[in-house]
C-alpha cells in the first residue's frame, strides 16, 4: 500500500506533530507532496497557542493548495499526517480538490487512546474522512510509525491534563 518513499513523508509528519508539541500543542503534523514527488509545503497543528481551534496543518495544506496549485497539480498531490484528518480538514480537502491521503493513525484509533487517558470527547464526531469526502483515495493506519503518534499524543494529555 505504502512504499519507502510514503515512509519517509510520514516520518517527517511524526516530527512536526513533536514539534506542536514541543511548542504546546497537540501532536498533529502534515506535509503536502506534488506529483512530482517534490514537498510544496508542511506544517504542525497552532490552534492551542494560536487559540484558534481551526489551525489543523491539513486544513492549513488545503487552503495552501487552493491558493498555490492548478486543480490537476493538486488532483496528482498527496497529503500524508501523523492523524486522520478530521471532519473539517476532510472538507477542505475534498472541496480543494486534493487527491490522496496518507495517514499515520486512525481518528478511531486516536479516540480509543484519549478514551484511555480520561480526556473528554472531541466537539465533532470522529467521522473516517471517506465519510465526509468519498472520492478521496485514503490510506492508512501505517503500524510501522503509530505506536510514535500513540506516544505523542499520551505525552501531550498527561502534560496539559490541568488545563482541559
Amino acid at each position: 500500500m505504502w512504499n519507502e518513499t510514503d515512509l519517509t513523508h510520514l516520518r517527517r509528519c511524526v516530527e512536526l506533530a513533536g514539534q506542536a508539541l514541543a511548542g504546546g500543542d497537540e501532536p498533529f503534523g502534515s506535509v503536502l507532496v506534488g506529483g512530482d514527488g517534490a514537498v510544496l509545503a508542511e506544517d504542525h497543528n497552532r490552534e492551542t497557542t494560536g487559540r484558534d481551534q481551526t489551525l489543523h496543518p491539513e486544513f492549513a495544506l488545503a487552503r495552501w493548495a487552493a491558493a498555490h496549485l492548478t486543480p490537476a497539480e493538486r488532483a496528482a498531490a498527496t497529503v500524508y499526517t501523523s492523524g486522520e484528518h478530521c471532519p473539517m480538514c476532510a472538507a477542505a480537502h475534498g472541496w480543494v480538490g486534493l487527491n490522496r491521503i496518507v495517514y499515520v493513525a486512525s481518528s478511531a484509533q486516536l479516540v480509543e487512546w484519549l478514551t484511555e487517558l480520561g480526556a473528554a470527547p472531541a466537539p465533532v464526531n470522529p467521522l473516517p474522512i471517506q465519510q465526509i469526502a468519498p472520492r478521496v483515495r485514503v490510506e492508512g493506519p501505517v503500524p510501522e510509525l503509530t505506536d510514535q503518534i500513540r506516544a505523542l499524543h499520551h505525552r501531550h494529555f498527561t502534560e496539559h491534563r490541568s488545563t482541559r
